[in-house]
């Protein structure tokens, strides 16, 4: 495993943004060369310790799924992906920036909608259940438990936000208000068709898929394209099957094991606000947030 990258400094491509995880740099006007770092944000604020192989560890995630749900496997939408070798596009020196942990991808006009999918009741969705029986506009039966199974998975979409906000619940009826009916509604029935995908290949390598959120973006066609990362621990809950309960936080594959501890983490003595600048993490938690990442991936690619 390569040592830890926080932040990329290429300087041979122009900079078009730092997200919490990804930075963007420019190809030309048409592609993006996206580069996962090993940065790990929680609650929208980005810790100061990197998570070592971590944007490995998602670029091989996203591009597993890129594969087996875009065009070369069961075709549900067309994907960002040019085929390009990113490495094609760095000077020499700047290859172990990129190698491994990046993706080139087309440029695309990103539609500013998060396409969020819930199969279980879980996080945000649970507290809002308890209050209004529904979630995000979509009402749900009586007498859910926390985890529990959805009779049918949900579409609940969410406006995206900027960098260190929080992307705001938004009923599907507002985003037809945003983009207009038809895209609205083709974004949530390829949405649900990925996720009902996800989930099947996924429950035969003993992983649960609680939920996840998809991004989209058009082309110079106006052609609907899926964008950015793709089910990976990030933007998805995962847990494991074998310690599924209902009524109960499964233990997840993903930052929860980071998010419980910054619950109880303290600044200058008292509990933290949940605002920037984050704890420090300790190694134990470090490590700790590194094996979970890892072992998803690893029951992943069996």
């Amino acid at each position: 495993m390569t040592s830890a990258l926080h932040t990329s400094a290429l300087t041979s491509l122009p900079l078009l943004a730092r997200g919490k995880v990804r930075d963007n740099y420019a190809v030309g006007d048409d592609r993006i060369l996206m580069v996962a770092s090993d940065r790990i944000s929680a609650f929208d604020v980005i810790m100061g310790e990197p998570i070592p192989g971590k944007g490995e560890l998602l670029t091989q995630m996203a591009l597993f799924w890129f594969d087996k749900l875009g065009p070369k496997g069961l075709n549900i939408c067309p994907i960002h992906l040019t085929g390009d070798a990113p490495e094609s596009v760095v000077s020499a020196a700047e290859v172990p920036q990129v190698k491994g942990r990046s993706m080139l991808v087309k440029r695309l006009k990103p539609i500013p909608v998060e396409a969020v999918v819930r199969g279980y009741l879980a996080g945000s969705g649970w507290k809002e259940y308890q209050e209004s029986r529904s979630v995000c506009g979509v009402p749900l039966p009586e007498g859910l438990k926390n985890a529990s199974l959805l009779p049918e998975p949900i579409y609940t979409p969410a406006a995206k936000a900027a960098v260190g906000e929080h992307d705001e619940n938004i009923t599907f009826e507002q985003t037809v208000a945003m983009i207009g009916a038809d895209l609205a509604g083709r974004i949530r029935d390829i949405s649900i068709a990925l996720y009902k995908a996800a989930r099947d290949i996924a429950a035969t390598k003993g992983i649960i898929i609680a939920d996840t959120k998809f991004e989209f973006g058009l082309d110079t066609d106006g052609t609907l394209v899926l964008m950015d990362e793709v089910l990976t621990p990030d933007s998805s809950r995962y847990w494991p099957a074998d310690s599924y309960v209902e009524g109960a936080n499964p233990p997840s594959y993903d930052k929860q094991f980071l998010r419980d501890w910054l619950e109880t983490a303290q600044v200058n003595g008292q509990l933290w606000d949940k605002t920037a600048p984050a704890p420090r993490l300790p190694r134990e938690v470090i490590e700790k947030t590194a094996a979970k990442y890892q072992e998803a991936l690893q029951r992943l690619m069996a």
